[in-house]
């Protein structure tokens, strides 16, 4: 394991990205937002994802500073086309238009189709809790047929994920965020490259075995060679059986049809859509009955009882910001295999030696 300082990490990403094509500006939000993914807990929307944005990008499948075009537009709803900029760069773009929308209305809806990997959804509803609003994401990824449906073993679902953020005035927001698969695309990648090992009830293959080896998603596995999902037979299998299927199902309609991404099939160009509800808690409660209520609430919800003893109830977001004030104290750890393929990432795009040595500085 490569433990690695995350403004130094942060700033080899924003480089690599630079040298590759992107603008400082956006380079610095691709930093910022994979390296935070990191430090929150959530690797498998992290630094991994580094080489692949760079394929994608030299396929033309992302495209460098692209400037969102509004499609659609009433007071409270936008429709946004991310025109397949990085999502990065894309998702501020949509959610500041949420924000705004609501902030004069007290409601909005915000659809953004066509955009890059919007990575952790969970940023975005951090982003509107700042500004004081609760929000809901539904996202899915067209052409990114990942995950079996309940009862089934043929790929027909994205992972899907979803996330609510609520603001709290002086406290850190309470953000749920969750692929409505048992884990992430990336979670497979991350432990195909030496990381943190998949439950074994992740996956199954095409005749109904569940495992959790990463193979069955990317085909046989070569130490150091590329992983993609369409060389495996099987799938990941949406969480919570019928009902995380279910959620899945309505997730693919909302964040993909209705934002006009589409729903996942194969064929189509990736691409993610995101379809956002902005929500002016002051408007709905000007008692103000609600910030007292949350803070009650989630101490009640904590007092539960531990199922093991010495452990505690968690209430969302907790685990994450416990982990990236941890991974800020101490350093972002990386498995071996994704830090080489960081510096391979690096050395492709003409990044020399002693730059990339000195991201390891501490």
């Amino acid at each position: 394991m490569i433990t690695v300082a995350a403004e130094n990490l942060r700033e080899l990403v924003r480089d690599i990205f630079v040298a590759a094509g992107c603008s400082r500006e956006e380079g610095e939000r691709l930093g910022k937002s994979l390296v935070g993914a990191n430090l929150a807990g959530h690797d498998s929307h992290g630094v991994v994802r580094v080489p692949r944005y760079l394929q994608w990008m030299a396929e033309g499948d992302f495209i460098p500073d692209q400037k969102v075009e509004i499609v659609r537009e009433t007071p409270v709803i936008a429709v946004v086309d991310g025109r397949y900029g990085f999502g990065q760069t894309t998702a501020p773009q949509a959610v500041e238009i949420g924000i705004n929308k609501c902030r004069a209305m007290g409601l909005s809806a915000v659809a953004l189709r066509n955009s890059g990997h919007v990575g952790r959804v969970g940023e975005w509803a951090e982003m509107a809790a700042e500004a004081g609003f609760v929000s809901i994401h539904f996202v899915n990824a067209a052409s990114s047929l990942l995950v079996a449906p309940y009862g089934g073993v043929d790929r027909r679902l994205s992972t899907a994920p979803f996330s609510i953020g609520v603001p709290r005035p002086g406290d850190e927001p309470l953000i749920l965020d969750f692929a409505t698969s048992v884990v992430a695309e990336g979670k497979v990648l991350v432990a195909s490259q030496g990381g943190k090992k998949l439950p074994d009830n992740a996956l199954v293959g095409p005749d109904g075995t569940i495992s959790g080896d990463p193979a069955l998603l990317y085909g046989p596995l070569e130490p150091n060679g590329p992983r993609d999902y369409r060389r495996g037979q099987g799938a990941i299998r949406a969480f919570g059986e019928h009902k995380g299927s279910g959620l899945a199902f309505m997730v693919e309609l909302l964040g993909g049809s209705l934002t006009g991404t589409g729903a996942a099939e194969e064929g189509r160009r990736w691409a993610n859509g995101m379809l956002s509800i902005y929500i002016d808690p002051k408007q709905l409660d000007p008692e103000e009955f609600f910030p007292a209520d949350v803070k009650r609430y989630v101490d009640f919800f904590k007092s539960s009882r531990p199922i093991e003893p010495g452990s505690e109830v968690l209430v969302p977001g907790e685990p994450e910001i416990r982990t990236r004030r941890k991974r800020l104290a101490e350093g972002v750890p990386l498995p071996e295999d994704t830090w080489g393929r960081i510096v391979e990432a690096a050395r492709s795009v003409g990044l020399d030696e002693a730059r990339i040595e000195r991201a390891l500085a501490r």
